[in-house]
């Protein structure tokens, strides 16, 4: 997952009342399937990504046309919100801004919540959460004055309790939260808000094997030892491996999450949630109607099923010798 910055698509449109515009991460991804997708569109695109050297936003650059411009912000850096903020206001003054698509993703731990640093649950937060609340409450004017659209990626994470995704699933549950109690509150102004929960693509660094080696390095080194003495290193060591086993699943096609995003961007009547992904159906089923350990079982089951900690499993090899 990684840190993600928060890209913006625009488009002057000659029905409505100002610009498409949409929010995403466009270094990688859903973002910058989506830039291209737009701007294949004829849609005028602002990309803001974190990096305007790296080789995502250089991919969108040699692929996309003239109307695309590129947009430097870091999502935890308020000033860096606030001069695309302003950017952006100062293009879609006399226009209002018909959409916005809101995909800050970061996530840089797998582990269970008592092994993930506090840090990680605030930068969560800080990326996943506020960033995207500082630039939806920012353009909201704009949004209003035109009736436009919200459309923001969130996770079935934050739907359901995935092990070892408690700092990622808790910043995508209060998004989404959010984004419901602003469908709800902008209805009277025409604004339509829906959310994309995906299933597991292949997107930035979710995929490296590298990646998910060197963190989880820094997050053995970082655990105090009373911890990694009751958890044990290997117990943090299979959750990796099982982490990346899991990684072979993810989709690589990345169409079936931009045609959402489009749909809730351009459709009459855009849904409230959209799924895009495999096996999420059986999924919400479960979560919705079976029993809590049914579900815990089946999470287990589909994404990481980590072994007992070496504590307990110490208390169990005790108990069975004096059995």
């Amino acid at each position: 997952m990684g840190r993600q910055s928060l890209g913006s698509l625009g488009m002057e449109t000659g029905c409505t009342a100002g610009l498409l515009l949409a929010l995403a991460g466009c270094d990688s991804g859903f973002g910058q399937a989506t830039a291209r997708h737009l701007d294949a569109m004829g849609f005028q695109v602002f990309a803001s990504v974190l990096d305007p050297q790296g080789p995502g936003a250089q991919e969108l650059c040699r692929s996309c046309s003239s109307r695309l411009t590129l947009l430097q912000m870091d999502l935890t850096k308020p000033e860096d919100i606030q001069r695309v903020l302003q950017h952006i206001q100062t293009h879609t003054n006399s226009t209002g801004l018909w959409g916005l698509v809101n995909n800050a993703g970061f996530n840089d731990t797998i582990a269970d919540a008592e092994l993930s640093p506090l840090g990680k649950f605030r930068t969560c937060m800080e990326v996943n959460f506020f960033g995207s609340l500082e630039l939806t409450k920012g353009l909201l004017p704009l949004l209003r004055s035109a009736g436009g659209r919200i459309v923001t990626v969130s996770s079935p994470a934050g739907d359901m309790p995935f092990p070892c995704l408690a700092a990622y699933g808790a910043s995508k549950a209060a998004l989404s939260l959010l984004m419901d109690t602003f469908r709800s509150e902008l209805q009277p102004w025409g604004v339509k808000v829906s959310l994309v929960l995906p299933g597991y693509y292949k997107t930035g660094t979710t995929c490296d094997p590298a990646f998910w080696n060197l963190q989880k390095k820094q997050l053995v080194a970082s655990l105090p030892q009373e911890l990694l003495q009751a958890y044990g290193e290997d117990y943090v060591e299979e959750i990796n491996r099982q982490f990346i086993q899991f990684m072979k699943v993810a989709v690589e096609d990345l169409s079936a999450v931009v045609n959402s995003i489009t749909d809730g961007l351009l459709a009459a009547n855009p849904a409230v949630r959209y799924y895009p992904g495999q096996g999420l159906g059986l999924m919400y089923f479960i979560h919705r109607y079976l029993p809590y350990f049914v579900r815990d079982l089946f999470l287990k089951g589909f994404f990481i099923n980590p072994k007992l900690p070496r504590a307990l499993r110490q208390e169990h090899h005790d108990a069975t010798k004096k059995a």
